[in-house]
């Protein structure tokens, strides 16, 4: 009540100096900002761990993923105890026009990659396209918005690992059940991979297992490594989500470069925040005496202070989450690096209680200085 009361006088505070408001709102607006976009690059990093299947492990060379496997392994996969199907893949690792144009392109399994990948939906028609083209190819639907792509394009790809140009059709376009899942991945045929390639023939970079029961996915794991212990490629499994884990951990110094940069940029406006509420209550001495005078609490001016940290926070982190909103909405602005650029309502709702919290943190000294202003010292300064 009395801050509805008071709500008049809020706000003519707030218009007295109008280019100190502007500024005090545009600074929570830059901080909520930096921690939306520190929360999606976070998110990002850490996507392969969130969509991980439970029920799925993958399967690499024990030395390292970048060396291959024997195709030859599927089928011994399969007849471990526990497992219920298997695919495989390559990373193809080409470049599109420019190095600059990065997105995953993979020579997957046709026959078995979609069962195992059912988060992935596509139109049954453009599959059956796929299957039945030799060179066909499956885009991610960002992808295909990325760059104007359209079913039937014949998309050229410059070969790095495996030299030449090779060239795909594009036959399908997949979408993800989630807002996290990649849609940026390009797939094309394994067969006319291994056909036409020189080097490595007969061989996969990984295999994804699916297991009957997620709970003995570790039980399957260890079945798995056994089966292969002293052969010429053995292997290491484990499931999705360790794996997935042990990639972002990998990366982990660039995402811990970057929020250290930008806690710092967070806590300097965070105190130059601080700073001005301070000083507008300084300004405000002898009329904050006469509140009391009037019969205002103490209570009531430091709620009255604190209200007006408060509608800055507001304000500004409400700025600051629709302006990042509208950010990510344009897409990945790495030009592929992150899998996906998304930031999701529960985010929007944390930098929001994030800019409410930094309200409370920049305006809780000022208010209770407020608190405990003398009257008769405050009108003596006047």
């Amino acid at each position: 009540m009395i801050l509805i009361s008071c709500l008049p006088l809020l706000v003519a505070n707030l218009l007295r100096k109008k280019t100190r408001t502007l500024l005090t709102i545009g600074s929570f607006a830059v901080a909520v900002f930096l921690f939306s976009l520190l929360a999606t690059i976070e998110s990002s990093f850490n996507q392969g761990v969130e969509v991980a299947g439970a029920d799925r492990l993958v399967v690499i060379n024990k030395n390292s993923i970048i060396q291959p496997l024997p195709l030859a392994y599927m089928e011994r996969i399969l007849q471990v105890q526990g497992v219920k199907e298997a695919t495989y893949a390559v990373w193809f690792n080409g470049i599109y026009q420019d190095e600059k144009n990065f997105f995953p392109q993979l020579a997957i399994d046709h026959t078995t990659y979609r069962r195992i990948f059912r988060e992935f939906k596509l139109d049954e028609t453009q599959w059956k396209a796929f299957s039945a083209d030799r060179e066909g190819c499956v885009v991610g639907r960002k992808l295909i918005q990325r760059f104007g792509w359209r079913l039937g394009d014949r998309i050229p790809i410059q070969g790095s690992i495996w030299p030449g140009t090779w060239e795909f059709n594009i036959r399908a376009v997949y979408s993800g059940t989630r807002d996290e899942d990649d849609e940026n991945q390009f797939w094309f045929r394994y067969d006319y991979f291994d056909e036409r390639r020189d080097l490595g023939k007969g061989t996969v970079g990984w295999f994804i297992v699916r297991v009957e029961d997620p709970d003995k996915a570790v039980h399957v794991a260890k079945a798995i490594e056994e089966r292969f212990v002293n052969s010429p490629y053995e292997t290491t499994a484990e499931t999705e989500r360790a794996f997935a884990a042990g990639i972002t951990k990998q990366i982990g110094s660039v995402k811990a470069i970057m929020l250290s940069v930008g806690s710092i940029v967070f806590f300097t406006l965070l105190f130059v925040t601080g700073s001005t509420m301070a000083m507008s209550v300084r300004e405000r001495t002898g009329e904050l005496a006469i509140l009391k005078t009037l019969g205002f609490t103490d209570g009531a001016i430091m709620l009255l202070v604190l209200a007006e940290s408060l509608l800055y926070a507001l304000v500004g982190g409400g700025l600051g989450v629709g302006a990042a909103k509208l950010f990510t909405l344009q897409g990945d602005p790495t030009g592929g690096f992150l899998p996906s650029f998304y930031l999701s309502p529960l985010k929007m709702c944390l930098g929001v209680l994030f800019a409410l919290l930094s309200g409370i943190a920049a305006g809780i000294i000022p208010a209770v200085l407020a608190m405990r202003l003398n009257i008769i010292e405050a009108l003596r300064r006047v």
